[in-house]
């Protein structure tokens, strides 16, 4: 999703990866899911990585979930408030995950490490998801479009802290932010080859994309 508003705005080069970046405003978060909300999520996810947003409609997501209509409409107010609460779900918890490996480890490879894990993970648990978060994000509203991207780049932010703190202890030397987005990149498109009961595992692909991080940031 390399769309302008993506990105965080920096104030210094872009040859620096110390560069203060701007917040975006927080964006809204998705609705705490009650297990049938979160079952209505998971069977919308996957038909709409199936056929396509604009290719089901709210009687299919009924009758795939075994609730009908009536009762759908119970727990949703809309479809495209069920594809912005797909596409912004993952995405929290990503980020929640992210701050909480940043709070409590300090060790810079052993962090990068364990947000590699933690990514792929999301990624490989959320394949639906994120198949419809990278090809109908066209189909939210703008506003809503804005707030999904925002998490993206409060994501990217808590990665570019985590260089950062490398960077101040000698252990990593800077890289650009695009650099950084590639790098992130190699990770969140692997959701078009990933295949969780192939041969390796979420987690050995995480501890193989370290190794390429570490070798691009390190002194």
């Amino acid at each position: 999703m390399e769309e302008r508003n993506f990105a965080s705005q920096e104030r210094k080069t872009d040859e620096n990866m110390t560069e203060q970046l701007t917040q975006p405003k927080p964006a809204t978060p998705p609705r705490k899911a009650s297990p049938t909300r979160l079952k209505i999520l998971q069977v919308a996810a996957s038909l709409f990585a199936d056929r396509g947003f604009s290719g089901v409609g709210v009687n299919e997501i009924g009758e795939a979930t075994g609730l009908g209509r009536g009762a759908l409409y119970y727990h949703i107010s809309s479809k495209e408030d069920l594809l912005y609460d797909i596409t912004t779900a993952y995405m929290s918890d990503l980020i929640a995950d992210g701050k909480a490996i940043l709070d409590s480890e300090v060790d810079p490879i052993i962090r990068t490490q364990k947000l590699s894990r933690a990514l792929m993970m999301t990624i490989s648990e959320h394949l639906s998801e994120m198949t419809v978060c990278f090809r109908e994000i066209h189909a939210l509203t703008a506003e809503r479009r804005r707030a999904v991207l925002s998490l993206h780049s409060d994501y990217q932010a808590i990665w570019s802290q985590s260089l950062s703190d490398g960077l101040a202890k000698g252990q990593f030397r800077p890289i650009p932010s695009t650099v950084l987005k590639g790098l992130l990149g190699m990770y969140f498109y692997s959701f078009l080859w990933l295949d969780p009961r192939g041969p390796q595992n979420a987690a050995d692909i995480g501890d193989a994309f370290a190794e390429v991080v570490l070798r691009a940031v390190r002194v």
